[in-house]
């Protein structure tokens, strides 16, 4: 399918990525597929390869179909097995990992990621990728670079946890008067950044929320029970919750403020 791929117009290299890249599979996780290209990737001829490997007409999002930061790409399912085309603009992963050497990165509004998108998991996918076919070295020489975590980048994510403790603060003031909604998306906000922050701490790129609380929980230095306060605060939502989340980001900050 790789092969195939990279005979589309624009379409540069193919990634496989997510928990199969990573060896962390199930027998029925998807298998994800990052379609680098530059320029504008034939949507026509995407279409018909992902039509006539599936049985099936198959809808392709463009650019922006699937919003600012996801992009676009298609669901298929070839031989009963669930297969996730992801459209990745390699100018913009490319720009975004320049930015990242030099300590900038973007958190933006993405459908899907109830936390943001974090701009990192650009350089992040290419690192923790296994590209599968890549005609032009493209990838391969990116992937590369963004083995080495950059300094500047670790600092300012780690930096970045001030905003879980301003985040605390604001739940602090709603949750004497019963605002769970609020609350509870300051609580939220708060250990996502919070996860962020430490996989920077130790070097290792974060590429989104799902899993993210289980491994940073992992990580050296982490804070006792880490996941399980976690879950204490989101499961209460009231005053002594919001302290829980208080005394969390106040020992994460102190492992961060150590290194």
């Amino acid at each position: 399918m790789a092969d195939r791929l990279t005979g589309v117009p624009g379409i540069r290299a193919v990634v496989l990525g997510g928990s199969r890249a990573r060896g962390a599979h199930r027998p029925d996780s998807d298998w994800d597929l990052g379609l680098y290209y530059r320029g504008a990737p034939g949507l026509a001829a995407l279409t018909a390869l992902a039509s006539a490997l599936q049985g099936s007409p198959v809808e392709v999002a463009g650019p922006g179909g699937w919003g600012p930061w996801v992009n676009g790409g298609a669901w298929l399912r070839v031989d009963g097995v669930p297969v996730d085309w992801i459209l990745r603009d390699l100018d913009r992963v490319e720009a975004v990992w320049s930015a990242c050497r030099e300590g900038r990165f973007e958190v933006g509004i993405q459908p899907g990621h109830p936390l943001g998108f974090w701009s990192p998991a650009y350089p992040g996918e290419v690192a923790l990728g296994r590209v599968l076919t890549d005609p032009h070295g493209e990838l391969t020489s990116l992937q590369q670079e963004t083995a080495g975590y950059p300094e500047p980048l670790r600092a300012a994510l780690a930096e970045a946890a001030w905003e879980a403790e301003f985040s605390v603060a604001a739940a602090r003031k709603s949750a004497p008067a019963g605002d769970r909604l609020h609350v509870s998306l300051c609580l939220s906000r708060a250990f996502g950044v919070l996860a962020q922050s430490l996989h920077a701490h130790h070097r290792t790129w974060c590429l989104n929320e799902k899993g993210a609380l289980a491994a940073a929980a992992a990580l050296p230095d982490t804070p006792a029970d880490f996941a399980e306060r976690v879950g204490e605060a989101l499961g209460g939502l009231d005053a002594a919750a919001v302290e829980t989340a208080a005394a969390l980001v106040r020992d994460v900050r102190e492992v961060l403020r150590s290194g």
